[in-house]
């Protein structure tokens, strides 16, 4: 597996999450509007908080996923997250996710901390297909992916059922040879 990989940007650090930082992803993650189209109830303890942790740790160990907690880089504090999940190597695809603490809203961390995975994705993981799933009311979150160069390809009826319902998701991807004509 080797050292986990720390990306760093103008402003940001995306590193490994530890169950130290439960307490800052609590902050977040406790928030309904900022995990409302994640698919997740808002966690209540710290423990709720480490359970997001071990599931950073277990989809690296599988080789399913790799997710970085977004830190600024002045304080180390982490104030969200990024990465891939259901990672396809032989398919050379991997699905994109990403939250963030909604004091940092419109700041546009959430575009550069996406921007760096994506990079790692493509030069690093050697992916050929990045997909977002993103749930139809969820504007800002598939504004953002489109202007990273992400393709609406489509809506996935009743994809997931998650907290007692069927979710709807709109799919977007971006091709490697895409981010090319996208990149900051």
């Amino acid at each position: 597996m080797g050292d986990f990989p720390k990306l760093v940007t103008e402003r940001l650090v995306l590193r490994e999450v530890s169950d130290g930082d439960a307490g800052d992803m609590l902050e977040y993650l406790s928030d309904e509007e900022v995990v409302a189209h994640l698919g997740l109830a808002p966690s209540i303890t710290v423990a709720d908080a480490r359970k997001e942790v071990a599931w950073y740790r277990k989809i690296r160990k599988e080789g399913t996923g790799i997710r970085w907690g977004v830190t600024r880089r002045e304080d180390d504090k982490v104030i969200g997250s990024c990465g891939y999940l259901h990672w396809k190597k032989e398919h050379y695809r991997a699905e994109i996710g990403f939250e963030l603490s909604r004091s940092h809203w419109k700041k546009g961390i959430a575009s550069e901390a996406l921007d760096a995975v994506l990079d790692y994705g493509f030069e690093t993981l050697g992916l050929e297909r990045v997909e977002a799933l993103i749930e139809p009311d969820n504007t800002a979150s598939g504004q953002m992916v489109t202007r990273h160069g992400f393709m609406k390809e489509g809506l996935l009826r009743n994809y997931e059922y998650t907290l007692g319902k069927f979710d709807d998701l709109c799919i977007y991807s971006i091709l490697k040879g895409d981010k090319r004509l996208y990149k900051r």
